[in-house]
């Protein structure tokens, strides 16, 4: 089908293209051919109407592959992973004749309160960008278009719809928008969708500078900008400022208004013309993507990826040795973490994971039955099967396997029936070798639309651990949540495994890690915090008054914690496996390109095949600008059969190690010795090393008002002014003798004065007639045109 120009449409007909049709469909024009195209909801599975069904699709979707969400799929920090389930997202999208899948959301995770955590990928933009451009790769790979999401600084639900996320210009661009820009530059998405909030004010519906400036102009953006659904303020100015598509439909209503500017003159008819002609490019790419997969969905296949992919999501968080069998005075002590420890022959002696799978087991928590797999709201998929943990590891066990349900979910429970679960939990973990508890977040704790209001589990899940662990210090507790959640018994549980939400086929995969069918091997890649209050956001979120400021500036995330030198329950990149890893002293450089290469060589010193997630970090020591301490700049997911060697290459952009300069308005390379630190965590730095990065060619413009510090160390004007410096100062220290205390260093103490006062100062000397404001000017003025004088 050939898809008509711009050039061949009326005004009304190129204004009709810039608004939905219906709530998931664009607009037709039969006239010319234009072919109305279906997008819908994602990320992590097609959530598609059927028809006839609800106008939401939430409740009457088609059956489609629950795949982990976010915040469980992006712990397996592996690119590979991704694609392939990126793939799958896209011959499902493909089948079912959907043109574009409304994902991945990479938005940062800047609070744990914030509802829609299970839709993010992690605290840090490098791993948001680097696996959002695999999955954006992955889905496109098949045909079919993605929506790069929410586009920007969303980083809560209260008061989404007009909240402004008052960002100073160095966090939002390099924590904010680094991650969009990433997927951006290395997929180049069909379409982005422009958030709810205002940034500084200004919707990013309307945004020029946003949509325009940034995302085109200087990321290059080729495809289409997509309004959330609903969160068009003022249509005419959107529309000016680059927003292409409102979504959904406002029934021709936004279309008149387009066309009444166009008329008046308030609109430049060419604006309209840029946006449908984007409209008609996508159109023209789901047309000639269409088909390219044809069904039927191979639901068993796609299944056995979502189980692997689960599996690969979970972390174990700790793993300390097996207790002795029987009571004791202190039952409810469990052991400290044994971090570096590996499964051993004896049993009574190793880690309590892997389960033995003839051990007696009593699995209690309700999430064991009836599983958490996905967060609530608009990326709720109807999956093609649900497992359940209690049924796979009863599959997988050889011994006696009971369950307890230990608590409910439901709103309101009776205190005599939270007693009744709780002894038949204490009962069965009495009677087993291990405890399986299940804990997490209920569904209507955490969701779209709404934060949460703490991150601690509920006091009834809490009270049942203590109860159980009295009976049975072998314990192991899996969690289900969206977001991370407090945890206060970290340092008397034997074993915790972090489970997120894990899609359809968690259940499975829960089984496959307990029972060493699957090594763990995924890492957090958002900090799980001591407390609440430790958070970085903690005193500034959400706002009031429709603001929110991003009082912590550039230290989100494990930047503030190491900043601050806060302990924290686990650290961003922690994760053990069951077998240990070594690191040989790693090798840095600089190449042809500018980028830092290093070299590492990590070695499987256990006796079974695992993954490492190897993370590099770097710093500036004396850097000139603030930084964090260390820097998440590259990863690698390597996997190791035991006694294997590997030599691990990782490439850190020289674009990462860039800061966004607030002088010039631009991004900066520092030069300097840049240390570059390769760890299996942010606190588990195994090797580190020096590498001299050259900085980038800039010098800002001098001025009145530039210090004398900044004008001795511009490269035309510093030699001459240290001249004379030398001559003046010595003029300077007698005169200023009488006033000064003795050892006042003068020099450091001007460095800060503006070189458009030096006459005064030159005057405690007795020279100031020979410094005139002409001499400065024109001293300026050469500096700035690049040419040096022949005397001062």
């Amino acid at each position: 089908m050939s898809i008509p120009d711009v050039s061949d449409l009326t005004l009304e007909e190129k204004a009709s293209l810039t608004s939905g049709a219906s709530f998931w469909n664009t607009k037709s024009i039969e006239r010319v051919g234009v072919p109305a195209i279906m997008v819908t909801d994602g990320p992590h599975g097609l959530r598609k109407q059927r028809e006839g069904g609800d106008h939401l699709g939430i409740g009457d979707s088609v059956p489609a592959t629950c795949f982990p969400p976010a915040v469980g799929l992006g712990s397996s920090w592996d690119v590979e992973l991704i694609h392939r389930v990126g793939e799958a997202l896209g011959t499902e999208t493909s089948i079912e004749n959907v043109a574009v899948l409304l994902g991945p959301g990479i938005n940062i995770k800047r609070s744990p309160l914030c509802g829609r955590n299970f839709e993010y990928l992690s605290e840090d933009p490098i791993v948001s960008g680097v696996l959002g451009a695999a999955i954006a790769k992955g889905i496109q790979s098949k045909g079919v278009g993605t929506s790069l999401k929410h586009f920007a600084a969303n980083n809560q639900e209260n008061d989404r719809m007009r909240a402004s996320s008052d960002v100073d210009p160095r966090p939002l661009r390099e924590i904010y928008l680094r991650g969009f820009q990433r997927v951006v530059e290395d997929a180049q998405p069909w379409t982005v969708m422009c958030s709810y909030n205002r940034i500084n004010g200004v919707y990013a519906s309307e945004d020029a500078w946003l949509l325009t400036q940034v995302l085109r102009d200087e990321w290059g953006f080729e495809g289409l900008v997509v309004s959330d659904w609903g969160a068009v303020n003022e249509r005419v100015p959107g529309l000016a400022a680059g927003m292409d598509l409102e979504m959904p439909s406002s029934g021709g209503r936004t279309d008149a208004q387009i066309v009444a500017a166009v008329q008046d003159g308030s609109l430049e008819e060419s604006v309209v013309d840029a946006a449908a002609g984007r409209v008609l490019d996508l159109v023209r790419k789901a047309t000639e993507g269409a088909g390219a997969v044809e069904g039927p969905l191979d639901v068993d296949a796609h299944h056995a990826l979502a189980r692997e992919a689960a599996g690969r999501s979970i972390v174990l968080l700790k793993n300390a040795l097996r207790q002795a069998q029987g009571p004791g005075p202190d039952r409810a002590q469990g052991p400290g973490p044994d971090r570096a420890q590996g499964p051993g022959p004896d049993r009574a002696q190793g880690p309590l994971l892997p389960l033995a799978k003839d051990a007696k087991l009593a699995v209690i928590g309700e999430f064991a039955e009836k599983p958490r797999y996905q967060g609530a709201g608009s990326s709720m998929i109807n999956p093609t099967r649900l497992d359940t943990a209690l049924d796979e590891i009863r599959a997988l066990a050889g011994g006696e396997v009971s369950y307890a349900q230990g608590f409910s979910n439901a709103l309101v429970v009776a205190d005599d029936e939270r007693q009744a679960l709780r002894d038949e939990a204490v009962a069965a973990a009495s009677a087993a070798d291990v405890a399986v508890v299940f804990l997490g977040l209920p569904a209507r704790l955490e969701s779209e639309g709404y934060d949460r209001d703490d991150i601690d589990l509920p006091a009834a899940q809490l009270e049942l651990l203590d109860a159980v662990l009295a009976a049975n210090p072998n314990t192991v507790v899996v969690l289900s949540n969206g977001g991370v959640v407090a945890l206060p018994f970290a340092d008397r549980v034997p074993a915790i495994l972090e489970g997120w939400l894990l899609g359809q086929a968690g259940g499975g995969a829960t089984a496959d890690v307990l029972f060493g069918e699957v090594n763990p091997s995924a890492k957090l890649t958002e900090t799980i915090p001591v407390r609440l209050e430790d958070t970085p956001a903690y005193l500034d979120f959400p706002g009031e008054f429709s603001h929110v400021r991003y009082g912590e500036g550039l230290f989100v995330g494990y930047r503030w914690y190491d900043a601050r030198r806060l302990e924290v329950a686990f650290p961003f990149g922690h994760g053990l496996s069951y077998t240990t890893f070594s690191y040989a002293d790693a090798a840095a450089a600089v190449d042809a390109n500018g980028d830092v290469e290093l070299t590492v060589e990590v070695t499987n010193t256990g006796d079974r095949a695992g993954r490492e997630v190897v993370q590099v970090y770097t710093s500036l020591p004396g850097s000139s600008v603030q930084r964090a301490p260390r820097e998440l700049k590259a990863f690698a997911s390597v996997a190791l059969e035991p006694g294997e060697s590997q030599v691990v290459t990782l490439t850190v952009r020289r674009t990462d190690l860039a800061y966004w300069d607030i002088r010039a308005d631009r991004w900066v390379v520092e030069g300097g010795d840049y240390r570059v630190e390769v760890g299996a965590s942010s606190r588990d730095i195994r090797s580190s090393v020096s590498v001299a990065v050259e900085g980038d060619a800039f010098t800002l413009p001098l001025s009145r008002t530039s210090s004398l510090g900044e004008v001795l160390r511009h490269p035309v004007a510093g030699p001459v002014v240290q001249a004379a410096m030398a001559q003046m100062m010595g003029g300077l220290d007698q005169g200023a003798a009488s006033i000064m205390p003795e050892g006042v260093d003068m020099s450091k103490m001007m460095e800060s004065f503006p070189i458009g006062r030096i006459g005064m100062v030159a005057a405690l000397g007795g020279d100031g007639a020979g410094v005139s404001p002409e001499m400065i000017d024109g001293l300026i003025a050469m500096a700035n045109a690049g040419v040096v004088p022949q005397q001062a």
